[in-house]
Parts: C-alpha cells; sequence; structure tokens
C-alpha cells in the first residue's frame, strides 16, 4: 500500500529553488527517504529532470560508508557535477556526515 504524502511533496516542490538547503525531519520508519528518493524524484522527472542531474546518496548504507566524511562528500558530489547546470543533491542520514558541518 503506498501512502500519499501529498502535502509534504508539494512543499517540497514550492520550495524548490528558494536558495534553502531542504531538511526533511520526522519520526524514525515514517517515510521521509521514501519522500524523498521515491515521490520527489518521481515528480523531478516528470520535470523532464534526468538520473544525470539528481545526485542521490544514502548515508546508511554500508557501501556509502566512505562518503562519510566532508572531503569525500564532496568530492562524490563534484565528480557527478558536469555542466554548470542545476543539479538535485538527495542525501539520506545526512547526520552520519559528522565533519560536514
Amino acid at each position: 500500500m503506498v501512502i500519499r504524502r501529498d502535502y509534504y511533496l508539494n512543499q517540497l516542490i514550492s520550495r524548490k529553488w528558494n536558495g534553502m538547503i531542504k531538511v526533511i525531519a520526522g519520526m524514525r520508519r515514517s517515510g521521509k527517504s521514501y519522500l524523498l528518493f521515491n515521490l520527489f524524484v518521481a515528480h523531478l522527472k516528470s520535470s523532464g529532470i534526468t538520473d544525470d542531474e539528481i545526485i542521490r546518496l544514502e548515508l546508511d548504507r554500508k557501501e556509502n560508508e566512505q562518503y562519510r566524511s566532508a572531503s569525500a562528500l564532496y568530492e562524490y558530489i563534484k565528480e557527478r557535477i558536469n555542466s554548470r547546470g542545476r543539479y538535485y543533491v538527495l542525501i539520506d542520514e545526512i547526520q552520519l556526515a559528522g565533519d560536514a558541518f
């Protein structure tokens, strides 16, 4: 069963390019990652945004452990940017990148 999160999705969409970093906060297992990586990405793709313009990283995954430092995270993002266009950087569990703040 899919739980629609139209209110929260519309909040993200309406503030896409306001110059601010968006933080999705809430209780554990409440659908924050689903909102970001499924619903918001689906919206972006339906708006013509390509996979190359969406930089995704889930820091809680074992295979992404090496990006938990500020310098490694910076390099990861920088390597995926290949033009002066706009990019969407979606990071899950950013609190695991402790020295990035």
